[in-house]
């Protein structure tokens, strides 16, 4: 019998926070993701898919320099476990919307060139890709069924507007990056909880994302 493939997370902890359950609208690119769909009309992605891409992403941006890692997020609940991610692993991060040029021009106040980006949605951070494909630099990027594909490099099937989904996730990627690096050995010597990860949003601001 052949061995089980180990994941990087387990099943039970990717069902509990939610980073299969997608939207009720499928893109062309991301059709190819998608296990089945709920009785309500709600997509479920892949978790095998979603746990092997998590762990070729972590291994890609290992193989970077962090100070040439790039991580962007602008939606509420994707700002804070980025940051924490980018801070953790000693990336780049750049909240909100990306300026024209940043990557392009080097005229431009605040212009830089890094090696890797890493987008937390496709459609709020679509500058942040386009930039990036201008100057072929590659693209990491977590997305929904009806996310936009175009010009990512590796995709990350998952729920990117869940608030625990978009924890966990970063949980897991900085935890494999400095397993990656060599820096940590197993699970247990990562010091930080996927719980820091998650954001703190006051109830009036949730109809603002």
């Amino acid at each position: 019998m052949a061995e089980e493939k180990k994941m990087v997370a387990n099943r039970e902890d990717y069902l509990k926070v939610g980073i299969n359950i997608a939207t009720r609208t499928k893109s062309p690119g991301m059709k190819r993701f998608i296990y089945r769909t709920r009785d309500d009309g709600l997509y479920l992605l892949d978790l095998e898919t979603i746990d092997e891409r998590l762990g070729a992403a972590a291994r890609m941006i290992a193989s970077y320099d962090p100070k040439d890692v790039i991580v962007t997020a602008s939606r509420l609940y994707a700002i804070m476990p980025a940051e924490k991610f980018a801070e953790i692993i000693g990336a780049r991060f750049i909240k909100g919307r990306v300026a024209p040029g940043i990557f392009t021009n080097p005229n431009k106040s605040g212009f830089i060139e890094p090696k890797l980006v890493m987008v937390s949605d496709t459609r709020n951070e679509k500058q942040a890709v386009r930039e990036a494909s201008m100057v072929n630099i590659p693209i990491i990027a977590l997305c929904d069924t009806d996310n936009s594909t175009k010009f990512v490099d590796l995709i990350i099937p998952s729920n990117n507007r869940g608030r625990r989904s978009l924890a966990f996730i970063y949980y897991v990627l900085a935890k494999e990056v400095l397993k990656a690096r060599g820096e940590l050995k197993s699970d247990e010597e990562f010091k930080h909880s996927a719980d820091e990860f998650e954001a703190r949003v006051d109830e009036r601001a949730q109809g603002r994302q």
